[in-house]
Order: C-alpha cells, then structure tokens, then sequence
C-alpha cells in the first residue's frame, strides 16, 4: 500500500513538473548582441601601423641618435603590443583559473573532514 502512494505521488508530482521544464526551454528568446569595436584594437592597428613605417624608413640618411631613437620607440611599440595580446588571450582563455562553486567546496571540506 505505502509503495503504491509514493509511486502516485510521484507520478502527480513529475506530471505537475514536467510541462514547466518543457516550458522553460521554449520560451527563451533570443538576444541579439552588438558588436562595438575595441579602442584596444583600433589603437592597435594605429601601432601596428607604425612599427611598418618605422621598419620601412631609410635609416641611411638619418644620424645615429636619431636610428636609436627610432629603434627605441619600434622596440617599445612591439612589447607593448605583446603584452596586449597576452591579455587578450588571458581575456578569451580565462586566466587558467579553477571556479568552485559552494556545493563543490561544501563537498571537498566534507571529504576532508571524513578522511581526516
């Protein structure tokens, strides 16, 4: 007898849950996102842009300060161009972080005081 209400009870209660699952997934709607373009990426380019002019001067006719001045500046361009792309891989990668939710860390601290 007890097991026949429990199987009623339960079939009532997945009956009265179910549709609203089915419903839940088909009356999402969906979002459109706009793509803004990076002032990161378009002063970028402008850097970019720059280190090919520098790399197409003729140096010939320039004095030697000048060449290491040049030199210098190429030099600061491409490592901070560098160090853009590494953080915008860190951006799109996410850092190589490891996110724990609360029932996760609830578990491992149980594990731990049960195995310790």
């Amino acid at each position: 007898m007890k097991k026949t209400v429990l199987v009623i009870i339960a079939v009532f209660v997945i009956i009265i849950y179910f549709p609203n699952l089915v419903n839940a997934e088909a009356e999402k709607t969906p979002v459109a996102v706009v793509a803004t373009s990076d002032v990161a990426t378009v002063d970028a380019s402008v850097l970019a842009a720059r280190v090919e002019a520098i790399e197409a001067t003729d140096f010939s006719a320039m004095n030697a300060s000048e060449r290491k001045e040049l030199r210098k500046e190429r030099r600061t361009i491409k490592t901070d161009l560098k160090k853009r792309n590494t953080q915008d891989e860190y951006a799109t990668h996410g850092n190589g972080g490891i996110y724990l939710s609360v029932g996760a860390i609830i578990l491992i601290v149980l594990l731990l005081i049960v195995v310790l």
